[in-house]
């Protein structure tokens, strides 16, 4: 099933979230001079550290006081009461999500007239930390994320799992380790373009992805996310209160999506028999009927990255090609610089940073904002922004 320009499938879905938010600010700690320090031994901040770092220059990129937050959402790494009294902010309303949540639960709040102003804040240590993302202690070893059921059978790292979902996918469609390096590569050219990127001053060939031996075949070390600290926050506010004091960098937030796939999920059916499709489906054609719009009018799409897999199931989850043909889709229109279809212009968690889905917000916001030179998409009115962690299948679409 293929979206066609402004073609919606029904009329039924609620769209009363569209138009009534925009983000105002956004704010992000040094990521690559934060790398360089605990690679270096150093621990600049803990987790709320780098939060309320992130938040001070969100603050300041919007123009705003801290009293003018009614709202706060933060990372689910940080405390919500302790990063509350950290920033000084007793908010009318509040809590803790991950990044594409928190702005769905930030325009919820809004359209409730629970808050005007919410700051969504997060911070991670995970470098410095040592935090083990697979392993018998992965997490602290608990049974809160789906890859830690399979821990019995020792199947508790996230990038297998993405491996023997890729693997299954590549036999299906007749892809080659090439077809999958598409996206490394891609990433990483936009991520030379990024000052703000940890990867930017090294250089990704094809023929350097390939020689590069594999992590969990089919998946190399470039196919996995960077694993780094830092900080990112974003203010979100009423879209009437925007558009009169904070035109000039006010970003509408035009669609949001959901749709999740819990039966079987623990078994791995969501992700071996359909690739999580018919999630991606749903919450597709709830965020192109909000907004108005569809595949043919996104200017550019980010993907939620921990694995270079994720963008050939977004791609056709989302509508931008047909099942089956990401690969071909990735060769002949390109996704890196120059390419027809901009994917992760900021080099994603690949090659700019791992945060966990926040740094593709801000990225989202400053290509409609305009004015990022050699990365910036011309003419950018529309950015879709695509995640389909365990089942759990969401877009935002943020715009002019």
């Amino acid at each position: 099933m293929l979206w066609e320009k402004h073609e919606v499938t029904t009329k039924t879905l609620d769209t009363s979230t569209s138009g009534i938010s925009a983000v105002v600010g956004v704010g992000h700690t040094d990521w690559v001079e934060d790398y360089r320090r605990v690679r270096n031994g150093e621990k600049p901040y803990d987790s709320s550290g780098y939060a309320a770092l992130a938040f001070k220059r969100a603050l300041d990129d919007a123009g705003l006081k801290r009293d003018d937050i009614d709202g706060l959402i933060v990372g689910p790494t940080t405390a919500y009461e302790r990063m509350g009294e950290i920033l000084n902010i007793d908010p009318r309303w509040g809590g803790q999500a991950d990044a594409v949540q928190a702005v769905f639960q930030a325009v919820m709040a809004i359209k409730a007239g629970m808050a005007e102003v919410v700051a969504l804040v997060y911070g991670n240590d995970q470098r410095s930390a040592a935090v083990q993302y697979g392993g018998p202690q992965a997490m602290g070893g608990g049974s809160f994320l789906s890859y830690v059921y399979h821990s019995p059978w020792g199947l508790t790292s996230q990038g297998a799992l993405y491996a023997l979902m890729f693997q299954r996918y590549k036999e299906l469609h007749g892809l080659t380790d090439r077809d999958l390096g598409q996206v490394a590569v891609s990433q990483r050219q936009w991520a030379s373009l990024n000052p703000n990127a940890i990867m930017r001053n090294k250089p990704l060939s094809l023929d350097d992805y390939l020689a590069v031996k594999y992590i969990a075949e089919p998946l190399r070390m470039n196919d996995y996310c960077l694993i780094n600290d830092g900080g990112v926050a974003l203010i979100i506010m009423e879209a009437g209160r925007a558009r009169k004091c904070h035109a000039a960098k006010a970003v509408t937030i035009h669609g949001l999506g959901r749709s999740d796939l819990n039966h079987n999920a623990t078994g791995l059916g969501p992700r071996l028999v359909d690739f999580y499709l018919p999630a991606q489906r749903g919450a597709a054609e709830q965020a192109y009927a909000a907004a108005g719009v569809g595949p043919k009018d996104i200017d550019a799409l980010l993907v939620y990255d921990s694995f270079s897999p994720h963008i050939f199931f977004a791609l056709e989850g989302f509508g931008y090609c047909e099942q089956g043909g990401a690969a071909r889709f990735i060769a002949e229109n390109g996704i890196g610089v120059g390419g027809k279809l901009p994917v992760n212009t900021h080099g994603g968690h690949l090659s700019e940073s791992y945060m966990q889905g926040w740094s593709h917000q801000i990225e989202a916001v400053r290509q409609v904002r305009g004015g990022l030179g050699d990365r910036q998409v011309a003419d950018c009115r529309h950015v879709q922004y695509v995640s389909d962690v365990a089942g759990k299948a969401m877009s935002i679409i943020y715009g002019r």
